[in-house]
């Protein structure tokens, strides 16, 4: 038995049905889909005019926009007023450029001197900035770019040797301390006792030859060449008043030979390093009119054209007043030596 049109039986009228059902089901899946599709949308829109609106917000706050007037007020309060603000600074600083002091400084003994100076300069209105370099270049740097007003860590020679290579322009402001030679007992303890045959133990560098050698001339040991200076080495002696013999040691080594030799001769570093105090242990001692104390006082360098600042001159004054020299004296034991004019 078949159908007839139109009088479908039970099977297919169910499936038709079903596929109906099935065709609803689609559409409305592609109709919730294209609804989520437009929702996000919507929200990926207004996140973005949320953002916008925000950070146009923001920038007016800032002063940032300068095109629309209502940010006019905001940029006068905030840029244009900062300027007014850097400006207002600027001029204070200038105005007060004459008691801020600046001075790169070596730690140790130089910035503990330093420290001593600042209650006399804060009396008279300054403020003293200490600022600690480790190296020996740097602060000779700072102070000829104008970063900073003076250092002090280094003597004359030094200076003057800094300039001649590096193309500065640094000059001694004042003279300040200086961290004297000393003959040191080895296995004799007076200069009382020395003979023929005696060996003195001495740097072997230029530089702390030198000092040694004028030191052992200004002590009736030695005779050197005329002229020799501090250029001086032990091919410049002349003759000698007792037949020691010098025996050239580097630096840092010649307080080993304490026990060896009858005696030393040592810088103020490689003295207190050695357990020696110059003060008490000395048998012999720089002075300070002596031509090697000349060109090793340690000073105050500044710039060229700066030396006669009203606060370089306070800084220099302060350093060479007596709370200084008493600090020196009370707590340097004789390593360092306050320079008299």
């Amino acid at each position: 038995m078949y159908a007839e049109p139109g009088n479908k039986t039970p099977g297919l009228r169910h499936l038709m049905e079903a596929l109906q059902v099935v065709h609803r089901d689609r559409a409305a899946e592609r109709e919730l889909q294209l609804f989520t599709e437009v929702k996000v949308m919507k929200r990926k829109v207004m996140a973005a005019l949320l953002a916008g609106v925000l950070a146009a917000g923001l920038m007016t706050a800032c002063g940032g926009s300068s095109s629309a007037s209502s940010s006019a007020p905001a940029e006068t309060e905030g840029a244009a007023g900062a300027g007014a603000s850097d400006a207002a600074a600027g001029t204070a600083d200038a105005g007060e450029e004459d008691k801020h002091i600046t001075v790169a400084a070596s730690p140790t003994p130089h910035a503990e001197i330093l420290a001593q100076v600042k209650p006399i300069l804060e009396e008279q209105g300054y403020e003293l900035e200490v600022i600690e370099f480790e190296d020996y270049v740097q602060p000779n740097n700072v102070v000829d770019s104008g970063e900073i007003d003076a250092n002090y860590f280094q003597h004359i020679n030094y200076l003057e040797d800094f300039n001649a290579n590096h193309g500065t322009d640094l000059v001694v402001a004042g003279r300040i301390h200086y961290e004297p030679f000393g003959i040191y007992p080895g296995t004799k303890a007076s200069l009382d006792e020395i003979a023929d045959g005696d060996t003195i133990a001495i740097p072997n560098d230029p530089t702390n030859e030198a000092r040694a050698l004028l030191l052992l001339e200004a002590s009736g040991i030695i005779k050197l060449k005329e002229g020799a200076g501090i250029t001086a080495t032990v091919n410049d002696i002349e003759s000698k008043t007792v037949d020691v013999q010098l025996n050239e040691v580097e630096a840092a080594q010649v307080s080993r030979y304490k026990d060896e030799m009858s005696f030393v001769v040592l810088n103020g570093n490689y003295a207190l390093a050695a357990g020696f105090k110059a003060d008490t242990d000395a048998l012999a001692l720089e002075k300070g009119d002596s031509e090697a104390i000349q060109q090793y006082v340690n000073v105050i360098a500044v710039k060229a054209g700066n030396e006669e600042l009203p606060k370089i001159k306070a800084l220099v004054d302060a350093l060479k007043s007596d709370v200084v020299k008493n600090y020196i004296k009370e707590n340097l034991d004789g390593a360092v030596i306050a320079y008299e004019e």
